[in-house]
């Protein structure tokens, strides 16, 4: 099975990520935790272009390449030969992500954003996970955290606000892939209602 958690910065999503992770271990799953972007040696690369530096470091554009770069090293590397090993994938963000960060917030690039993943990657998750939180209150967490991975959060409240209004309407196009987790109160209470919006898992 293939999941991906997505979600605004700050929101949770990889806190959420790796306890999904470690539960499903505890039961005898073999399991792949990785990220995006990142994941793959090549990604990784490309990640620190992406997540550091000033807000404007990059067009939209250029933002949509590097991401769709990255991600078809990380499919290639690491996702398609691990669910062909038939381990189970949580991934911290996949192509969603482009879709809210640069197909409708930082840019109207919606249609170049689906062209490019339509010809490049071809895969979505079995399941798509998005903690939804307050954007003050996922920003609050994401400057909280410190380092230099903090481009997006430079950004500011109004962009946070249109990200989280952005993978909400995600949530609506694609109702049978995408669940909305209410990501309010502890991490535990999280986990546990991230565990009911799972379907039965074969053994």
């Amino acid at each position: 099975m293939f999941i991906s958690f997505e979600g605004i910065d700050g929101c949770g999503k990889s806190t959420q990520s790796r306890l999904l992770a470690e539960a499903l271990r505890d039961e005898g799953r073999d399991v792949v935790l990785t990220r995006e972007p990142g994941g793959s040696p090549g990604a990784e690369e490309i990640r620190r272009l992406l997540v550091e530096g000033t807000g404007e470091r990059w067009s939209p554009e250029t933002e949509t390449l590097l991401f769709t770069a990255a991600r078809r090293d990380h499919l290639e590397r690491l996702i398609r030969p691990a669910l062909a090993a038939n381990q189970t994938v949580i991934t911290d963000r996949f192509a969603d992500s482009t879709r809210v960060y640069q197909g409708a917030t930082r840019g109207d690039l919606r249609a170049m954003v689906d062209r490019l993943h339509e010809v490049m990657i071809g895969v979505e998750p079995d399941l798509t996970l998005v903690i939804d939180i307050d954007a003050a209150t996922g920003l609050r967490r994401g400057t909280a955290r410190g380092g230099g991975e903090d481009r997006f959060e430079s950004m500011g409240l109004a962009f946070q606000e249109k990200l989280a209004a952005g993978f909400r309407a995600l949530a609506a196009e694609y109702p049978d892939r995408v669940r909305l987790i209410d990501g309010s109160g502890s991490a535990d209470q999280v986990a546990a209602r991230v565990r009911r919006a799972l379907p039965a898992m074969p053994a």
